[in-house]
């Protein structure tokens, strides 16, 4: 019996959704994803997040690229620790872990466990790079906008 990725990655996106009443800023971005594993993957695809305090955001990418020759589809829901959220000048660390699901010559749930560097996380945009794991040894390039805003003050 096939899994169902596809449900599954719509009810973890559903998820996001309320998130935006809250949320500091978004994001939105391309990105090239690499998986090392058996058969490799490789994806270009798109990028969307949500801020959803000073030093978190929730995001949600979707590509379509080739595994082993055939299409493929990478799908993947990331909860992220920002080290310097509001640098505005050179590069900044983060962490970030969730769930990825395949389709294509292998169709596959994993878990992803990634860290990542960024230019300028506080200002409205920058480059991206990560390595960590989930399905092989994973590795992304990508371009980020942002529309960031203060954070509320506590009532």
């Amino acid at each position: 019996m096939p899994l169902p990725w596809r449900e599954l990655l719509a009810v973890a996106l559903s998820g996001v959704t309320p998130l935006a009443a809250q949320q500091q800023g978004g994001e939105l971005g391309v990105q090239l994803v690499g998986t090392a594993s058996d058969p490799v993957l490789a994806v270009l695809g798109v990028h969307g997040a949500a801020r959803t305090s000073a030093r978190t955001r929730v995001s949600a990418t979707a590509g379509v690229g080739v595994s082993d020759g055939d299409a493929a589809f990478r799908g993947e829901v990331l909860g992220h620790f920002l080290l310097s959220p509001t640098q505005r000048n050179g590069p900044g660390f983060y962490f970030a872990g969730g769930v990825a699901v395949v389709e294509g010559p292998v169709d596959r749930g994993y878990l992803v466990l990634t860290g990542g560097l960024e230019d300028r996380p506080g200002a409205g945009s920058g480059w991206a790079v990560e390595a960590g794991v989930g399905g092989g040894v994973r590795l992304l390039l990508g371009y980020r906008w942002r529309w960031l805003r203060p954070p509320r003050p506590p009532k």
